[in-house]
């Protein structure tokens, strides 16, 4: 199972993080990530820049229309991701309990789910779309 692991951070714990500790926070999350990597449980992970850098884009009534920033407002801003692959939920919360950056923000464990198809072709054939590809049967 593929679970997409969401960090969440505060902005005012994150700032008051020493340049040392921040400096061991890298260190340590990177080598956690070599590991998961090796035990075949890391897809990919990356930090985030932060939230005034984004965009956010809405199409409503045919028309588009974007905003500086994230949408949400709320102490806390979406900070970086892990997408892990394990046996079930049970095992991603360890591995997510052992995430260094855990201590200082939350993070929210989500199964990846596919996309029915209803119609046409790949509904005879049982391919439905996980993470925007399309995924044999097989391989779900």
């Amino acid at each position: 199972m593929k679970f997409l692991c969401q960090v969440w951070l505060d902005e005012t714990v994150m700032q008051a993080v020493s340049e040392a500790e921040r400096r061991e926070l890298d260190r340590q999350s990177l080598a956690y990530d070599k590991e998961l990597a090796e035990r075949g449980h890391l897809v990919l992970a990356s930090p985030l820049a932060a939230p005034e850098t984004g965009l956010t884009l809405r199409v409503r009534n045919g028309e588009l229309s974007t905003t500086d920033g994230p949408f949400a407002e709320t102490r806390e801003h979406l900070g970086g991701f892990l997408l892990l692959e394990t046996r079930d939920l049970s095992e991603a919360v360890q591995i997510v309990g052992r995430v260094p950056i855990a201590r200082y923000g939350s993070i929210e464990v989500r199964a990846l789910s596919d996309i029915p198809v209803h119609d046409g072709p790949e509904a005879d054939e049982g391919v439905g779309r996980s993470g925007g590809a399309a995924v044999p049967p097989e391989r779900r």
